[in-house]
């Protein structure tokens, strides 16, 4: 892990902030190439998938906030601190702002919500999957306590001071994990955008493949007690995440079966 690439006075550029600004603008990159593609308006998704990744980072930082409000209550200090700036916030708060942007935007512009949801999910795969190896960089989002082989163990006393990832313990690589999931669901998603059968298809495939990851790997990261619902049976991600898988299951029965009714009607 490499938490900060260099420092030049009190300037310091960390690897987590580079990352993450890569990988907004290889999704935005994505997002506008496929715009083409789907008969929508190249510049318009362009504007859209900047507000949305805007929105995706100041709604997980407000979700930080509230998942920790009694911390923040009595360190207001600590909002504007390194620690905060860097930490990822909570995923799934970036989730809910950008998709408020989106439908918002969508609806100013009378675009058509599920063909822009298809432009936007392989780009947002792929910008998750470069802004997990941030994380794992910083050392945030770590995972459980393992015996496995293939654990990680943190040595950076500066990600530790920051983040407060345990050091000279092996971890379950859960940023490692969730990344290379990611990765290999922009894959898929940008083969099926070729292919691509009726509108919301890619919207709906993200959203329940993701969910699911998200919700298997939550099994091995470590939360806080308040992150944690229903006496511990689960956290507030993997409850997320059901609706999640939910939604796009809905979006794939509603749109596969008007395409069905579509392909039989007489030409």
């Amino acid at each position: 892990m490499f938490p900060r690439l260099f420092s030049i006075g009190h300037f310091t550029l960390h690897t987590y902030g580079l990352l993450v600004a890569t990988g907004f603008l290889l999704g935005i990159y994505v997002a506008q190439k496929l715009a083409k593609q789907f008969g929508l308006n190249p510049d318009l998704v362009f504007n859209l998938a900047v507000y949305v990744a805007f929105a995706a980072v100041v709604g997980s930082k407000v979700f930080l906030v509230i998942q920790d409000w009694r911390f923040y209550w009595h360190n207001p200090a600590a909002l504007v601190s390194t620690e905060f700036l860097q930490s990822a916030g909570i995923f799934y708060g970036g989730l809910v702002f950008g998709l408020l942007t989106l439908t918002l935007y969508v609806r100013h512009h009378k675009m058509r919500w599920l063909a822009v949801g298809d432009c936007l999910a392989p780009g947002a795969a792929l910008g998750h999957a470069i802004g997990r190896l941030g994380c794992f960089s910083a050392g945030c989002c770590w995972g459980k306590p393992t015996n496995a082989s293939w654990g990680v163990i943190f040595t950076s006393q500066y990600a530790h001071q920051t983040v407060g990832v345990p050091l000279g313990v092996r971890l379950y690589p859960t940023q490692l994990i969730e990344s290379g999931a990611e990765f290999i669901i922009f894959g898929i998603l940008m083969w099926i955008a070729r292919r691509r059968g009726f509108s919301g298809e890619l919207t709906s495939f993200y959203l329940v493949v993701y969910g699911i990851v998200r919700y298997l790997v939550d099994f091995l990261r470590v939360y806080e007690p308040q992150a944690m619902l229903f006496h511990g049976l689960m956290t507030d991600a993997q409850l997320t995440s059901l609706f999640m898988i939910a939604l796009g299951i809905g979006i794939w029965m509603r749109q596969g079966r008007r395409r069905t009714v579509l392909s039989n009607v007489p030409a």
